[in-house]
């Protein structure tokens, strides 16, 4: 870990010390950075997971009724005749 000097927003500070019940400065900004951080991770995670689920639900094919049902005459080992 590296030693850092910043200049921190008091009131700011002060607010997520009583958020995160946190007691020294430097507990505090390493809980926000932490918090941040997976908050980030969650997010790519969640996209990640949304095109997984895109590409395997092809909605375009679940709404052609012609490639998933058989025709009428087809359930009963007939072949449909156009």
């Amino acid at each position: 870990m590296g030693k850092t000097l910043i200049e921190i927003d008091e009131d700011a500070l002060a607010v997520a010390q009583d958020a995160f019940g946190t007691k020294t400065k430097k507990e505090t900004v390493n809980r926000a950075l932490r918090e941040v951080s997976d908050r980030v991770k969650r997010h790519e995670a969640r996209m990640a997971a949304e095109r997984v689920a895109a590409e395997a639900l092809n909605l375009a094919a679940l709404t052609d009724k012609a490639a998933y049902r058989a025709s009428h005459g087809e359930a009963d080992g007939q072949e449909h005749v156009a």
